[in-house]
């Protein structure tokens, strides 16, 4: 381990993360003096007023994995003795430049040319914007005049919102030394020379997605547009997640359809695929594969939803096969004698609570939650239940708002998957039981 320091260096810290997160983490054992998100590294620096305080936090997290938002954060102490201005400022190390790189994630609402110049000109004079799609996210170039704006413009604006509680700014500064702009549109403007065209001659106006970086255009002739403002859950989705989502999830994608292999056909079933997808989103058609007999296709309420099962699905163990998850080219599963349709079962979640189902979202787990039990259910008789499944570690059952609820702890994570699909929405003693991944640790 480093030499002890007030300085705590936290790494792992998604982009979910706030700063008010991990004032939450270290506050209780002493004052914190300095924090600096380093968000392009997933990393941040803590500075507690004293050595004695940092030493508490990690010999305490040391004992007990911190996790925020259901991710593990790792802590360990600084090679830094103290934080100077310049780490706040530069954060990165990078080389200050007159043009900024700027990343935005939890997308909720179009950026446009026109919203970034709202946001970056009060801090200095804007002479160009360029916005484009890359595997990292939305992004933009924004070129000022003077190097000392994009500084003062970074020190602002880093980590912050553009939008309440979504659309956050990562600002790092670009190795560019000028930006090429051949139009003056929603996606590119020169606001130096006002006079350049704003399409290539011949060219339509709408592009297609990830072209020139235009996230919300249209796919194909008719295709709804892409991004939050058009799926029905926006507003559960944003109460859910409080605007920022799991890392990873870009809230952008809208293909429904999800192609599922590697499964174990003789012991995979519709219903069983229901139960595992259920937890992610609206199941509206499920269809195996005949003549892949390890593959299905499943069919989810909107495109976040697939997004939220590929994000936390792929990799997953079930009746010892490692699923692979991932969008299907067919926009949809055509009724037919081989699909199954559960686009009215009163067992999809999300038709009710939207907002606390998108919650509890994570992915598989050792522990399993049970819900709508029996009032006179025992911790013997959930244990006779499920104890086929797998080593069961502990048990508990407790009651909530009057209502009986269970956990149960397995070995493995993978017992636990298997409990869930197998026994989720089956009847015991006339009531049909709930089960869903919980995020605690420990009973």
């Amino acid at each position: 381990m480093t030499e002890p320091s007030k300085v705590i260096h936290v790494r792992n810290v998604g982009h979910e993360i706030s700063e008010n997160d991990l004032l939450q983490l270290f506050q209780p054992f002493g004052v914190i003096t300095k924090l600096v998100m380093l968000r392009a590294k997933n990393q941040a620096l803590i500075q507690m007023q004293d050595v004695p305080s940092a030493i508490s936090s990690l010999q305490f997290y040391a004992n007990t994995q911190p996790s925020i938002r259901g991710r593990n954060v790792y802590v360990q102490f600084s090679s830094h003795q103290e934080l100077t201005t310049v780490d706040q400022t530069q954060g990165r190390g990078d080389e200050p430049n007159r043009i900024l790189l700027v990343t935005i994630h939890h997308v909720l609402y179009p950026i446009t040319v026109d919203v970034l110049y709202q946001v970056f000109s009060p801090h200095g004079s804007v002479e160009k914007i360029v916005t484009f799609q890359k595997s990292a996210g939305f992004q933009a170039l924004i070129q000022y005049q003077s190097q000392q704006s994009a500084i003062t413009a970074r020190t602002a604006l880093q980590g912050r919102n553009i939008y309440d509680g979504c659309c956050q700014l990562d600002i790092q500064f670009s190795n560019l030394d000028e930006l090429q702009v051949n139009y003056n549109n929603d996606r590119s403007r020169d606001f130096t020379n006002p006079s350049l065209p704003t399409e290539q001659k011949g060219r339509p106006s709408q592009v297609g997605y990830g072209d020139a970086g235009n996230m919300y255009g249209v796919q194909g002739s008719g295709a709804r547009a892409v991004g939050y403002p058009q799926t029905p859950n926006a507003a559960a989705i944003a109460a859910a997640f409080g605007g920022g989502l799991p890392p990873g999830i870009t809230g952008t994608n809208d293909r429904c359809t999800l192609l599922v292999s590697n499964l174990n056909p003789e012991r995979i079933d519709e219903d069983k695929l229901f139960n595992l997808f259920s937890l992610y989103g609206n199941i509206v058609r499920i269809k195996l594969l005949r003549n892949k007999p390890d593959h299905a296709l499943i069919q989810m309420g909107d495109g976040f939803q697939a997004e939220l099962a590929v994000h936390f699905l792929k990799g997953a163990l079930l009746f010892d096969k490692r699923l692979e998850v991932n969008f299907s080219k067919h926009p949809n599963i055509t009724q037919g004698a081989d699909t199954h349709d559960y686009s009215n079962s009163n067992l999809n979640r999300f038709n009710r609570n939207a907002a606390k189902n998108y919650r509890y979202c994570c992915s598989p787990t050792k522990m399993i939650h049970l819900s709508t039990l029996p009032q006179d259910i025992t911790e013997e008789e959930i244990v006779t239940l499920l104890e086929e499944h797998g080593t069961i570690v502990n048990s508990k059952v407790f009651e909530m708002n009057g209502k009986k609820q269970g956990l149960v702890q397995f070995e493995t994570e993978e017992q636990a998957t298997e409990a869930l699909v197998c026994k989720h929405a089956t009847s015991l003693s006339g009531s049909v039981i709930r089960i869903s991944y919980s995020q605690l640790q420990n009973i």
